[in-house]
């Protein structure tokens, strides 16, 4: 009863701490959005991005402006990205940067699904556009049951282009092309860009439901102890 009791009460002080820690970096990620949104957009035409694996973190919400031409052959419908209760895709299109062979990836934002499954219709500009937006890194840590490994890499992307999530290295191995390591987020008041719906999440929105977990675990493991201590009593006074 005493080794079981204290470690589930370890599983829950854990599972809470784990839940803590998601909303400090929440909280961590919403003040370098906030501190960004009084930066200048700086042209990704003019200016290369000085970075390596270590310090690529920092380019996380920078303003970026940048105007070239999509290449729809290798875009990428990203699946299950709910808006209002409404499941659809998020549309991201590499571009072309003007007068060089550099891409970047574009999300576009959200359109709604077909109840069939079947592709919707997109609407891409063809003309070059002059585009304002932030970065963002998706996650390299992600859970999948597809077997990327026995598919054709160079084909995947024709093949089937909605994707389960944005992994940044497959489809760099997928592409002709060299690709930078991040995505430019269609900025909501821009209104070039063959953009979609674009209710960009803020990481604030998250940091109570983070913290409600967190305090229910504490709890679970406060209540196990006040549980243990009263049983203990008891047997002590028999």
């Amino acid at each position: 009863m005493t080794i079981a009791t204290i470690l589930v009460m370890a599983l829950c002080i854990k599972a809470g701490l784990w839940q803590y820690n998601k909303a400090e970096s929440k909280k961590a990620l919403q003040t370098q959005l906030n501190a960004r949104l009084n930066e200048s957009a700086i042209s990704l035409n003019d200016h290369v991005l000085d970075f390596n694996n270590d310090d690529i973190e920092s380019l996380r919400f920078k303003r970026v402006k940048v105007s070239g031409t999509y290449n729809t052959r290798y875009q990428v419908l990203l699946d299950n990205q709910v808006d209002n209760t409404v499941v659809g895709y998020h549309v991201i299109t590499p571009m072309q940067i003007e007068s060089t062979k550099k891409y970047v990836l574009v999300n576009r934002g959200w359109i709604a699904g077909n109840p069939n499954r079947t592709l919707p219709k997109i609407d891409t500009p063809v003309s070059i556009q002059a585009i304002e937006g932030d970065i963002a890194l998706p996650s390299s840590r992600f859970f999948t049951l597809e077997d990327s490994a026995s598919k054709d890499e160079k084909r995947m992307i024709e093949d089937n282009p909605i994707w389960q999530h944005m992994d940044m290295q497959l489809y760099a191995k997928s592409v002709p092309f060299a690709i930078q390591p991040f995505i430019v987020r269609l900025d909501s008041k821009c209104n070039a860009g063959g953009g979609f719906k674009r209710n960009w999440p803020i990481p604030a929105e998250r940091v109570s439901m983070h913290l409600g977990y967190a305090y229910q675990w504490f709890g679970f493991a406060f209540t196990l102890l006040v549980i243990f201590i009263v049983l203990n009593v008891k047997k002590v006074e028999r």
